[in-house]
């Protein structure tokens, strides 16, 4: 019988997210993925150009271990937690998947009419590829941060701009998937 690992439940992942929120809220530090760009664009000689990234980043080496991480833990759940059976989608999903184009629904969880290069590099996916860069910045920018910031950090804070930060978000996404996602494939 060959043994398959699986992803870490979420009695145990949860308890570990709290903990290190817990850390940073307790060691003054915030969790976000927008503040490592902006540290990596600021180490980039971006401070030379934008006021905005004029700051000691050497101040924020320690939340670089957060880019490394994500890297790292992609590359873990990929190559030894991912589980190769077919995706449990309902047959209405399926259906609706099919009807904007999507082969083999279910059996990959990046769809290749997505993500395969042919479909990235082309007239159609570098522009949705630059236009969505800018309006990911922008949203950041206008947001204060992004959406694992607002979510886990501002929410674990009981920030209420991150409440409204987050409920914005979801409205978006819902936006996008039901109405601009069709029109665009």
């Amino acid at each position: 019988m060959e043994y398959i690992l699986q992803p870490w439940p979420w009695y145990i992942s949860g308890p570990c997210i709290a903990i290190i929120m817990y850390l940073l809220l307790y060691f003054g530090r915030t969790f976000g993925m927008s503040s490592n760009l902006k540290t990596l664009c600021t180490i980039g000689g971006a401070g030379k150009q934008v006021e905005f990234f004029k700051f000691d980043w050497k101040s924020q080496r320690w939340n670089l271990v957060v880019v490394l991480g994500a890297i790292l833990g992609g590359f873990i759940a990929h190559k030894f937690l991912s589980n190769p059976i077919d995706i449990d989608l309902s047959e209405n999903t399926i259906n609706d998947l099919n009807a904007l184009g999507f082969k083999n629904v279910g059996k990959n969880l990046l769809p290749p009419e997505l993500f395969a290069w042919n479909s990235i590099i082309s007239l159609k996916g570098l522009s949705l590829l630059i236009i969505g860069g800018f309006l990911v910045g922008f949203g950041t920018r206008y947001a204060g941060g992004c959406t694992s910031g607002h979510a886990i950090t501002g929410l674990s804070s009981l920030q209420k701009p991150s409440l409204i930060a987050v409920i914005g978000f979801f409205i978006g996404g819902l936006i996008m998937i039901h109405f601009i996602y069709p029109i665009l494939f």
